[in-house]
């Protein structure tokens, strides 16, 4: 993915939209190479002609350079909604980076650019997209609307969220899931973007409320966002460290390789019981690391699309 050099030296979020759109140019150029060969770069515009249809919508001009058969889409037709919630707390604001650029992402980074990707195909396809934002409050819900000052004011708050020096200490995931749900009262389709860590050590409770998320048979996609070097395999050079709990400030000083082991065991034991509550609640679970680019979640995105309508 090419980013123009004047981006690189500009604060990352003052030109979101701008990456946003590079992010999706990328995606969609490489996209012959994916399971999704067949679409174009108009693919937002089209959609692939189904025998029994009628043709009187066949884009002919498509066809000659394809040689395959697209269906001019209209707004009628694309009537998708879409619900982004971002897990806004200060364990999202993990790895520490001292300038937050293109190649330097922490989650919350991560998930802000990937949010603003999905709403720039979601605008081209003139499907609606609403946002909540939470940590230890419900700090933000906005519903689903389709207009283009919409698309911007959330993209506003996207910025303002990903420049936040003093994230908030709390995490209560499954307090602000179970309000998210009841508001969402039109059948959705629901990405959830969070590390999954809390402050609170219900485990019952979180899984509780990620199936209130398909109330209403909303179709729901667990991006579970972790930066896989240190947070998944522990890869700290073995030196006496400190570790600091960013939510709840409790800390440990420990050589690495001390605890690496066990750590990991525990880790994945906590990622093996989310994977198994969402395979029970039909959630589709993702894990993400933020050191790759953002393929893996824009794929996601044209599967469920493709599912739910």
């Amino acid at each position: 993915m090419h980013i123009p050099s004047e981006l690189h030296k500009a604060p990352l979020f003052q030109y979101l939209e701008l990456l946003a759109k590079q992010v999706v140019e990328g995606f969609i150029s490489g996209i012959h190479k994916s399971p999704f060969h067949g679409f174009s770069a108009e693919f937002a515009e089209h959609k692939i002609y189904n025998t029994g249809e009628s043709t009187r919508h066949i884009d002919w001009k498509l066809f000659a350079k394809t040689d395959k058969l697209y269906t001019k889409r209209y707004e009628e037709e694309t009537n998708l909604r879409c619900h982004m919630i971002l897990d806004n707390s200060a364990s999202m604001y993990y790895p520490e980076v001292k300038k937050l650029d293109i190649d330097h992402l922490n989650k919350i980074g991560y998930s802000v650019l990937a949010i603003a990707a999905l709403m720039n195909i979601l605008k081209k396809q003139r499907d609606a997209v609403g946002l909540s934002v939470y940590s230890d409050n419900y700090n933000f819900y906005s519903p689903e609307k389709g207009s283009e000052r919409h698309h911007q004011m959330l993209l506003s708050k996207l910025s303002e969220i990903s420049l936040d020096p003093y994230p908030s200490k709390e995490t209560r995931t499954y307090t602000f899931l179970h309000q998210i749900a009841e508001k969402i009262k039109r059948r959705s389709l629901i990405f959830l973007f969070t590390d999954m860590f809390q402050t609170a050590k219900d485990d019952d409770k979180l899984f509780d409320a990620l199936r209130h998320l398909k109330y209403n048979k909303h179709e729901v996609v667990l991006f579970h966002l972790l930066d896989y070097e240190t947070e998944a395999h522990f890869n700290f050079e073995n030196s006496p460290r400190r570790f600091v709990d960013v939510e709840t400030g409790e800390h440990i000083d420990v050589y690495p390789e001390e605890l690496r082991a066990s750590y990991e065991a525990e880790l994945q034991e906590y990622i093996r019981k989310i994977k198994l509550k969402c395979g029970q609640y039909k959630i589709k679970y993702v894990g993400v690391d933020i050191q790759d680019r953002f393929q893996k979640v824009l794929n996601t995105f044209l599967i469920e699309r493709q599912k739910f309508v």
